[in-house]
């Protein structure tokens, strides 16, 4: 998958982990956004190990993933950055 594609993917995933866990963060949009990708990375990552594949493209199941490593991420950052 392309730089822009995981940027497009990372974008989509951090604001659905922010609807999913609003909140006071630090960094706003920027840090969503970062958290977003590094989901991405995240969630591709932990989904080949258990078997579902890789976040590979612009699917619902890519998404999803990289949701659920934006919200771990998410979760991580506002639980240790404060």
């Amino acid at each position: 998958m392309g730089i822009i594609s995981w940027i497009i993917l990372g974008l989509l995933a951090g604001i659905l982990a922010k609807w999913i866990m609003p909140g006071k963060d630090g960094g706003g949009f920027i840090m969503t956004t970062l958290l977003g990708i590094a989901g991405a990375v995240v969630g591709g990552w932990v989904s080949s190990l258990l078997g579902f594949g890789t976040a590979g493209g612009l699917s619902l199941g890519s998404i999803v993933m990289a949701t659920v490593g934006a919200l771990i991420l998410l979760f991580l950052y506002n639980r240790f950055a404060k």
